[in-house]
C-alpha cells in the first residue's frame, strides 16, 4: 500500500512539473529584461517615432503596436550588450496610450514599452490679435441683429444729434452776419 501512494505522489509531481516548468518557460520571454523605448514617447498621428529595444539576442527584430502603421524593423549589433534600433509611423486618426510588443529571438515580448498618441484640436487655442481674419468664427445673421439693435442709435442721440446741428446752424448765420457787417 505504501509503494502505490508513492507511486501516486511521484505522478502527480511529475504532471504538476510538466505543467509549470513549461509555463514559467514561457513567462520568461514574456516578462524578460526587454524593455523599448519609443521616442518622442508622446506623439502626432503621422509623426515618425524612433524604437530603441535593450535585451534582445541577436541583430535583429521587429516591433509592433496598434498606433503604428507597420512593424518596425530593429537593427543593430547584439541586442544583449546593445541597442536594436528602428522607426515606425504612427496612424492617422489613432489616440490614446498604446503598448509596444517587440519580437526577437523568435519569442514575442509584449508590454515591454508604451507610446501616447495625441490628436491636436485643428483651431488655434489662443489666437494672435491680428485683426481676425481667418481665425474668427462666423457671427450668426441673429447675433448681427441683435448686437446692431442693441448698439445702434436710439432717441437719445437723435435728439444729441439735432442739437449739436442747431449749434453749427447758429454757428454759421453769426459767422455770416458779422461778415456782412464788416463790409
Amino acid at each position: 500500500m505504501r509503494i502505490c501512494s508513492l507511486a501516486v505522489r511521484g505522478a502527480g509531481a511529475a504532471v504538476v512539473l510538466a505543467v509549470v516548468l513549461p509555463a514559467g518557460a514561457v513567462q520568461a520571454h514574456d516578462n524578460g529584461s526587454v524593455r523599448a523605448t519609443v521616442t518622442p514617447a508622446s506623439t502626432a498621428p503621422g509623426a515618425t517615432v524612433e524604437v530603441s529595444v535593450t535585451g534582445c539576442g541577436g541583430t535583429t527584430g521587429t516591433a509592433g503596436s496598434g498606433a503604428f502603421e507597420g512593424d518596425a524593423e530593429l537593427t543593430g549589433r547584439d541586442g544583449d550588450k546593445y541597442t536594436l534600433n528602428g522607426s515606425a509611423r504612427i496612424k492617422h486618426g489613432v489616440s490614446g496610450t498604446y503598448d509596444v510588443t517587440v519580437t526577437c529571438d523568435g519569442h514575442p515580448h509584449q508590454g515591454v514599452g508604451t507610446v501616447r498618441v495625441e490628436r491636436h484640436d485643428p483651431e488655434p487655442v489662443s489666437p494672435v490679435r491680428a485683426g481676425g481674419g481667418g481665425t474668427a468664427r462666423l457671427a450668426t445673421v441673429a447675433e448681427a441683429d441683435a448686437e446692431a439693435n442693441e448698439a445702434g442709435p436710439g432717441t437719445r442721440h437723435a435728439v444729441i444729434g439735432l442739437i449739436l446741428a442747431g449749434v453749427a446752424a447758429v454757428a454759421v448765420a453769426f459767422r455770416s452776419v458779422r461778415r456782412r457787417r464788416s463790409e
